[in-house]
């Protein structure tokens, strides 16, 4: 009997143990699983959100895009642009558990405090000056660690903490960001709190931030442009 009770306690820690794992991105079992849009396909396998196309008929054009050479345009509220490169453009990313973005700033262009909650990003600096920095979980006291990045600098934002980049040049800046996941996701903290659909209470918002409701409604009445 304890023999019995013992292999389904095992076997129940290896059940658990799988569905967390589930919960990132999947590890492949074959050299590549090309995103499939098609659904209705026979030869589709179901992973991970994304079909996959038969291994036998894809070719190089999975695997490549084209155009992150551009400058983008920066003529916006934040004065920045992000170009993303993920599973859902570049369909050979599926299962690899990688993605890039290129991010275009105006002087004093701002990509706002945001969280990726998929993803570790890894930051450089192509052209300019940024003032970039992160904020650690309640636990360790919210700190913030920041730093100022020339060109060729590096920085890197762990996985799910809030972060940020400012340029604080005279001239245009651009940064390459890679993730670690095929589809990173982003939550940008002022569209979320205060652009959400519907709104959330203005007396919720009113209380956490600690302002009176008319600063609230004002808040909630601007347009929050979403450049991810």
């Amino acid at each position: 009997m304890k023999g019995v009770y013992f292999l389904i306690s095992t076997l129940a820690i290896l059940a658990s143990a799988t569905f967390l794992v589930s919960a990132s991105d999947p590890s492949p079992l074959q050299d590549f699983c090309v995103a499939l849009n098609d659904t209705k396909s026979a030869e589709a396998v179901f992973v991970n959100g994304k079909f996959c196309k038969d291994p036998k008929l894809a070719n190089a054009n999975d695997f490549f895009f084209s155009g992150l050479q551009n400058p983008r345009n920066t003529q916006n509220p934040l004065g920045s642009n992000v170009t993303a490169v993920n599973v859902d453009n570049l369909l050979g990313l599926n299962t690899l558990g990688i993605s890039l973005a290129r991010i275009d700033f105006a002087p004093n262009g701002l990509n706002p405090p945001h969280t990726h909650p998929r993803a570790t990003e890894i930051l450089v600096v192509l052209e300019g000056t940024l003032y970039v920095g992160f904020v650690t979980s309640n636990g360790d006291g919210n700190r913030l660690f920041t730093k100022v990045l020339n060109k060729g600098d590096v920085f890197v934002f762990p996985i799910g903490l809030i972060h940020f980049q400012l340029n604080v040049g005279h001239v245009n800046a651009v940064a390459f960001a890679g993730l670690s996941s095929q589809n990173p996701g982003v939550i940008t903290i002022a569209n979320a709190v205060f652009g959400s659909k519907p709104l959330i209470n203005p007396d919720v918002l009113a209380k956490a931030f600690q302002v009176d409701d008319k600063v609230v409604d004002n808040l909630q009445k601007q347009f929050w442009y979403d450049n991810n």
